[in-house]
């Protein structure tokens, strides 16, 4: 799957592809849902390559990074889906391991696979 960071610059770039009404679909990490903004109505930044921003209804500015969009529509259609993470529980270990269960190795520090930074 092409990345998302290439998706968009090609939508910015190529005026042959980017005829057509385009949508960003993120994840809001308050409401827990896919919110989505008319790429119009964003705007990358110069001093970031890795997040757009927009304004939401009370005017204030917020800054999206690219990991939290989870689609794009053209035309209505959905043209690029971020796959779903594999779901893993205690069980099967996932980021969990370590002494007491803790995230990023327990109480040996912040090494294998939990450490700070997955998200």
């Amino acid at each position: 799957m092409q990345p998302i960071h290439e998706l968009l610059s090609r939508i910015r770039w190529d005026t042959e592809f980017a005829r057509g009404e385009f949508q960003i679909g993120y994840h809001d990490r308050v409401a827990d849902r896919i919110v989505l903004v008319a790429l119009n109505e964003v705007r990358f930044p110069e001093d970031a390559n890795n997040l757009f921003e927009l304004v939401d209804d009370e005017g204030e500015a917020h800054r999206i990074p690219f990991h939290r969009v989870r689609e794009v529509h053209k035309n209505g259609e959905v043209i690029w889906k971020r796959p779903q993470p594999a779901e893993t529980g205690p069980a099967t270990g996932g980021s969990m391991r370590g002494a007491g269960g803790t995230a990023g190795g327990g109480a040996g520090g912040a090494g294998g696979e939990g450490g700070a930074g997955n998200t």
